[in-house]
């Protein structure tokens, strides 16, 4: 738009200046016009590539020689230069430098046609001239609202991008929650069931065909067991949110714990993330307490206080004999990640006293979001 208007103004400039030759004065006329022209099309300079100072310096000269044009020819419109470079003066430079280039046109304009320097153009008044540094409002009003734009579209851009780094650090934290769940339900199973099998290869060179089955009722076992923890991460994962105390309930009785669940308070609906991460950290200690105490009692307790909920596993010591070795210890990791995430606490440790001593109890608490 603005090439064709800087095109515009220097047909007319060709079309009607006037006189244009190849001596004299026509020939003075036609190399101000030239020049004019010139200086016109330097607006459409990228400003990325040239110095402002390289600019400014051409548009002055622009200035002067519309200035100088008016005066040598005599008729046409030659004033139109010196309109649209100081426009451009204005939209393009601070102002420290185009009101004083934009006064200077107009002094100079208008000593043209007072002083009638050359022909010039006697039917204009030199109030004419002075007007010629007006342009200058409206390039500088434009100049505000392109920067005006740029800065919304700024910080529309720095608004995408903080998006785009929310979403993707809620990615990483989905990422980081789905692989604790599958460590939570995979990693001590399959441990528990490698070991397993290769006590029943190595059983089966003594020929000791007893322990061989014990050995691989084992890891049949723990792989039905495995199958229960994983439909209860996969429901988890699909749903938004899980009744906390009847989803625990029957955790518990899956795993061979019926009646064990005391529930103290009043009983009130959790956010989603904080039910599901209170199973997770069930399902770990149930998990740790049926491999590192098999047939040990457990108990657990659900306490709903005014601002927080407490969940505790314990378990009693072990009354049969272990199925599988020690684990990787990301088992704990995971859970006080979890209670990390909602800014609780977690308490693991030995039960050192009472109908339980010599069992293992984990208390998680976490606050009312």
């Amino acid at each position: 738009m603005h090439g064709a208007v800087t095109l515009v103004v220097i047909a007319c400039g060709f079309a009607t200046v006037r006189p244009i030759g190849v001596s004299g004065r026509g020939l003075a006329v036609a190399a101000l016009l030239v020049l004019c022209s010139a200086s016109l099309l330097c607006r459409h300079l990228p400003e990325a590539r040239f110095s402002p100072r390289v600019v400014l310096a051409v548009m002055a000269f622009g200035v002067v020689a519309s200035a100088a044009l008016i005066g040598v020819s005599r008729t046409g419109s030659s004033y139109l230069f010196a309109y649209f470079l100081v426009g451009h003066i204005g939209y393009r430079f601070p102002l420290r430098w185009s009101l004083p280039l934009a006064a200077g046109s107009s002094l100079l304009c208008a000593a043209v046609l007072y002083f009638q320097v050359g022909p010039g153009h006697h039917a204009l008044p030199w109030g004419l001239g002075l007007t010629t540094g007006l342009p200058v409002v409206a390039g500088i009003l434009s100049r505000s609202k392109q920067r005006a734009l740029e800065a919304v579209i700024a910080a529309a851009e720095s608004s995408e991008r903080a998006a785009r780094a929310e979403a993707q650090a809620a990615v990483l934290t989905e990422r980081g929650r789905i692989a604790r769940d599958v460590h939570d339900v995979l990693a001590h199973s399959l441990a528990g069931i490698n070991m397993q099998l290769e006590l029943a290869d190595a059983l089966l060179d003594t020929g000791d065909l007893d322990k061989v089955r014990e050995a691989n009722h084992k890891a049949h076992s723990m792989v039905k067991e495995s199958l229960k923890q994983a439909q209860w991460t996969v429901h988890a994962l699909r749903e938004d949110a899980l009744p906390l105390v009847e989803s625990l309930a029957a955790m518990l009785e899956s795993s061979g714990h019926r009646d064990a669940l005391t529930v103290v308070g009043t009983v009130r609906p959790l956010a989603a993330r904080g039910t599901q991460n209170l199973l997770r950290i069930a399902q770990e200690a149930l998990t740790n307490a049926g491999r590192h105490a098999p047939g040990g009692p457990v108990a657990a307790r659900l306490v709903f206080a005014p601002t927080s909920t407490t969940l505790t596993i314990r378990n009693g010591p072990a009354t049969r004999e272990r199925t599988a070795g020690l684990g990787s210890g990301m088992g704990l990791i995971g859970m006080r990640e979890r209670v990390a995430l909602l800014n609780g606490t977690l308490a693991a440790g030995p039960v050192p006293a009472g109908p339980d001593a010599g069992g293992w109890q984990v208390e998680a608490e976490i606050p009312d979001e």
